[in-house]
């Protein structure tokens, strides 16, 4: 579960601080997604950031899992979102040289199991069949479409089977129709293994897929 409680975050500048969030209290329960909308600068990504554990807030609370996140050093909050967030970005960002099933595997070494290749190796395939790819995971991302490697990005995310879900625009480089089978997708993993997921999009077509949507502006939750 993600738990932000009177977050605030500013930024630099010149010879004052920006309000980027803005006493922000939100709850995102396991198996839902809570959908944010808003303007370009209305803080959704510095938001997202903060519930990813990148960025500590300047004041406020933020729990994972019944975790409090401000007790966390620098490696603590990194061993946190190694183990319990997988996080989706707009871009794949798939490494060029690995095949689909790598990009999987890789992230097995990244997380400090080594010695484990074989069940590695068998979380990838499972995986790589649950969101579709079951026959393609010896190809290369340039030899996928948009949609495969979005769908590859996002079984990377659960390798290390995160409770909770961070995602940015995970549709915004696709079709329509490719957006629709991608956020439904979001859904059944979501519900499936009970992860909290929250989630940015601009496209209020994917909204009827939400559990919860919530709208900011000028760093607040506002009523859409």
């Amino acid at each position: 579960m993600i738990t932000l409680d009177s977050v605030t975050l500013t930024f630099p500048d010149g010879g004052s601080r920006i309000r980027a969030v803005d006493d922000v209290s939100l709850t995102v329960r396991p198996g839902t997604i809570t959908g944010l909308t808003g303007p370009s600068g209305s803080g959704k990504s510095s938001l997202l950031a903060v519930a990813a554990t990148l960025i500590r807030p300047d004041s406020g609370t933020v729990i994972i899992d019944d975790i409090d996140t401000a007790a966390l050093d620098l490696a603590g909050a990194a061993r946190l979102r190694r183990e319990r967030i997988g996080l989706i970005f707009q871009q794949s960002n798939l490494l060029p040289s690995l095949t689909a099933r790598e990009q999987l595997t890789v992230m097995n070494e990244l997380g400090g199991r080594r010695g484990a290749k074989a069940a590695a190796n068998a979380r990838a395939d499972e995986l790589l069949e649950r969101v579709g790819l079951a026959e393609h995971g010896h190809k290369r991302p340039h030899q996928l479409s948009g949609g495969q490697r979005q769908r590859v990005n996002i079984a990377r995310a659960l390798t290390n089977e995160p409770s909770v879900l961070i995602v940015d625009e995970p549709t915004s480089a696709l079709d329509s129709e490719r957006s629709q089978q991608i956020m439904q997708l979001l859904v059944e993993l979501t519900t499936g293994s009970s992860i909290a997921t929250l989630l940015v999009t601009h496209d209020l077509s994917l909204t009827p897929h939400l559990h919860d949507l919530r709208h900011m502006m000028d760093g607040r939750l506002v009523d859409a």
